[in-house]
């Protein structure tokens, strides 16, 4: 059975279980690498109360689907899966996940964190922050940006 490689849900999800679905069976698979994002309690000096993450269907999908594409492109990698949730999170709450699975360790590491810096600038999801002053969207960040340009990749997301 073959794992979906990008999953946009509402509900939380558990890092071991997708990963031992994403490496089920492959004998080649020596190294598995994974990063869980969490919402925060604060962002830009402001306590967080929640937050909420939309996303166009569809498009985003796509976009995730082509950010794997590329990532195996550019390593040797077995497999990729990517979910994000949407919807109200609170802080501690898992936002998304990368797993990354090569027959040997660097390759799964350099694949994990292109995929983040592509995910981090380039996935069309919009964040929106509750905070004791009110609701404010989150605008992309300049270190975001350059963290894609070590890829080679040329992003202006953020404002300036």
């Amino acid at each position: 059975m073959s794992v979906a490689r990008v999953s946009i849900q509402t509900a939380d999800f558990d890092l071991a279980t997708e990963v031992a679905a994403l490496r089920a069976g492959d004998k080649r698979v020596g190294a598995v690498c994974s990063f869980v994002g969490t919402v925060r309690d604060r962002n830009d000096g402001s306590t967080i109360a929640s937050m909420e993450l939309e996303h166009y269907p569809g498009m985003t999908e796509k976009a995730i689907e082509a950010m794997i594409d590329e990532a195996h492109k550019r390593f040797d990698i077995l497999g990729a899966r990517v979910i994000h949730r949407v919807g109200l999170l609170q802080p501690l709450d898992q936002i998304m996940m990368v797993a990354v699975v090569s027959a040997h360790r660097g390759q799964s590491f350099q694949a994990c964190e292109f995929l983040m810096d592509y995910l981090k600038t380039q996935a069309p999801f919009w964040k929106k922050e509750q905070t004791p002053e009110g609701a404010r969207w989150v605008d992309a960040r300049v270190t975001d940006d350059e963290a894609l340009a070590r890829w080679g990749i040329a992003a202006s997301n953020s404002a300036t």
